[in-house]
């Protein structure tokens, strides 16, 4: 889970442009609908959609290996996302990473939209399903969570809070608690949660994972819950 408080590094063609007469409301109307046509059009119907006064759109669209493969691959091999731990990862590295995911029904990734623009790498999962439940007791109705920011020109204040409520909200309005497990190491992460109404947890070493279609190192982890 990555922390950097930052906003999107939107292109003049994602953010759309609409000239339209009228009041400003109008106009406001018109393009806020512009642009959700043109989210639908590109990356097809969101799973979940929150409007935040001041800040946007937030739209929750699940990923498309194919698709997304190149923004993805731009994202994680930045130093900023070295605890996400696919820096070395080439584009049909990440592609293959995806696509496996995408083949499971315990484990799903998502793109996070601000009015068009992709935000965020959002994954979901069952905790039961996965290498955490070895770690602490898993409970029905548990959700596990991973987040990654995209890079920004410019820090936004309160960015990174907002993105973080919208998707919390999301969790929570299917399930009873959010399980995270940062890397211990990434303390800005482990902070961020704290200030968002986690339970910080104990520190744990998420087990290896050796697969024909995924090998996960040990990790060193710092669990954190949010319960509804």
């Amino acid at each position: 889970m990555t922390p950097d408080n930052h906003g999107p590094a939107a292109s003049a063609e994602a953010a759309g442009s609409v000239a339209s007469a009228g009041a400003p409301g109008a106009r406001a109307g018109a393009a806020a609908y512009a642009t959700a046509a043109y989210a639908t059009a590109v990356y097809g119907t969101a799973v979940y959609e929150r409007t935040v006064d001041g800040f946007g759109t937030v739209r929750v669209v699940p990923l498309d290996p194919d698709r997304d493969a190149p923004l993805v691959h731009s994202w994680v091999s930045e130093e900023r996302a070295r605890f996400w731990g696919m820096r070395g990862a080439s584009v049909e590295d990440v592609r293959g990473v995806y696509a496996h995911l995408d083949t499971l029904t315990t484990h799903h990734a998502f793109l996070a939209l601000r009015d068009g623009v992709p935000v965020a790498l959002f994954q979901t999962y069952d905790p039961e399903a996965d290498r955490v439940s070895e770690c602490y007791e898993a409970r029905p109705g548990d959700i596990g969570v991973h987040l990654l920011l995209a890079p920004a020109a410019a820090p936004e204040p309160g960015f990174t809070g907002h993105v973080l409520g919208v998707l919390t909200a999301y969790c929570l309005s299917t399930h009873e608690r959010i399980v995270v497990e940062p890397d211990a190491a990434n303390d800005k992460a482990v902070a961020l949660l704290a200030r968002s109404g986690f339970e910080v947890g104990p520190e744990v070493v998420l087990p290896e994972v050796v697969l024909p279609e995924v090998h996960l190192p040990a990790k060193r982890a710092r669990l954190a819950f949010l319960t509804r």
